[in-house]
């Protein structure tokens, strides 16, 4: 049994401590809210450690902030959650903190002009292969690609109504990242196939940013005849 496979065997959901890289982020500190929520113990980091401690205290209980290299050192399970253009930098100054651990990549490599958002060409195929090309010794899955930080940050908001779309190479990975969306409430991980199938989920982020701006909502992703 590997070290890793240890570490989650011998560990019941509730107990794994979540880290997310780029934390302070609209989309991290929207991900750390919900699953503090869901009784998560979580830790935000960042490039300024101040600025992390700040946000989790705003956040309320059960989460705390650090730098980013504390964030990953004490995490059992690491959320990167950075902007495309900081995504290749940022995974590999912490390439050997994340060694052995899951790491669940929600990022969308997307450019913006005049007529929206549309997708960016990835050497390595998308923004999970990448981060799976850097990180050859952790466990890659891409998840929580389209899910509105809007409705993440509002905390009127109780249940969350959508599906998160779960891909990656291997199936005790996608199957552990499957059970912690499930644990959201209103959310439900779909497994979507391996790595290879990463690029059209990161790019549909691009589709639905075009609703939104078209019928002024929070579009997300719901998934039929699936029980």
């Amino acid at each position: 049994m590997s070290d890793e496979q240890s570490l989650y065997r011998n560990k019941h959901l509730k107990d794994l401590v979540i880290g997310i890289i780029g934390g302070t982020g609209a989309q991290g500190t929207g991900l750390a809210y919900r699953l503090a929520q869901a009784g998560f113990s979580v830790v935000i980091g960042s490039r300024d450690s101040a600025k992390a401690k700040s946000s989790a205290e705003s956040l309320g209980e059960g989460i705390t902030g650090t730098d980013n290299f504390s964030c990953a050192t004490q995490a059992d399970l690491v959320i990167i959650a950075v902007p495309w253009d900081s995504h290749k930098e940022t995974i590999t100054s912490i390439k050997s903190e994340l060694s052995t651990k899951i790491v669940i990549d929600c990022v969308n490599p997307l450019g913006f002009d005049q007529g929206g958002a549309f997708s960016l060409p990835v050497p390595e195929g998308s923004a999970l292969g990448q981060a799976q090309a850097i990180l050859e010794q952790s466990q890659l899955v891409g998840a929580f690609h389209h899910v509105s930080a809007v409705l993440l940050a509002d905390r009127s908001l109780d249940v969350m109504d959508i599906d998160v779309l779960v891909v990656g190479n291997e199936k005790s990975a996608t199957d552990l990242v499957q059970s912690l969306v499930n644990e959201i409430k209103g959310m439900r991980g779909i497994y979507a196939g391996k790595t290879r199938n990463a690029a059209q989920i990161e790019a549909f982020t691009a589709n639905l940013i075009s609703m939104n701006r078209r019928y002024k909502t929070h579009a997300g992703v719901r998934i039929t005849g699936v029980n």
